[in-house]
């Protein structure tokens, strides 16, 4: 058996703001810091063998203070380095290191001419109900942006090809991502029909844990 963890980053700045991030590059609030480090000590004593995250600094900076508090060295693995190259990485030491893999596959959803905006200013140009349907529609994308279902269909493929066959081999999984690429990893673990994954909501820092064993999941109270 194997554990897979999902955490959608802490706060941002622009969370604080209300405004629309998608895949611009904004940094940790100081609460989303501390969401972090809570998170961090609830996870404390899980072993994870391997990491995945984004491209975005907000959600890797949460995932390295989540490893920090583990004693965990984690190192970025970059494209030329196949993953059965690991236990050859020049800079692997000792069992304190531990691998990290980050894909734009895992990116927030793209918000396209969204992106930066006060979401109550998007609201008074667009209309609150336009607004909302761009929002939590599960296939209306913004302008120029992603759908959920296009966020889904970029998110799953690489899910199933790259960390279900860790799980397979029971290492322990820590995915560190984004609200909407991380609702897309739920929906397809949990068979959220598309009417209803528009109301399901993921709170910053708030970790959700499953056991996988034989191709199935199971999903831990807290």
């Amino acid at each position: 058996m194997s554990i897979l963890v999902l955490v959608r980053h802490g706060e941002s700045r622009w969370n604080l703001e209300n405004r629309f991030a998608g895949w611009v590059d904004v940094p940790l609030s100081e609460k989303g810091i501390k969401e972090a480090i809570e998170c961090a000590n609830y996870l404390k004593s899980f072993e994870f063998d391997v990491a995945f995250t984004s491209k975005l600094t907000r959600a890797q900076i949460t995932l390295s203070l989540i490893l920090s508090c583990q004693k965990k060295i984690g190192i970025f693995l970059h494209d030329d380095l196949k993953r059965d190259n690991w236990s050859y990485h020049p800079m692997r030491v000792d069992e304190s290191e531990m691998p990290i893999y980050s894909s734009e596959s895992l990116n927030e959803r793209y918000y396209g001419k969204l992106q930066g905006q006060n979401k109550q200013q998007a609201r008074e140009v667009y209309g609150e109900e336009q607004v909302f349907i761009w929002r939590r529609s599960f296939d209306v994308a913004p302008p120029n942006g992603e759908s959920l279902k296009d966020t889904y269909e970029r998110t799953i493929p690489y899910f199933n090809n790259n960390i279900v066959p860790f799980l397979e081999k029971d290492k322990n999984v820590i995915i560190v991502a984004h609200g909407n690429s991380l609702r897309s990893v739920i929906k397809y673990i949990e068979g959220i029909l598309d009417e209803d994954i528009p109301k399901f909501e993921l709170n910053t820092g708030d970790p959700v844990v499953y056991d996988y064993e034989k191709g199935k999941f199971n999903k831990r109270k807290k």
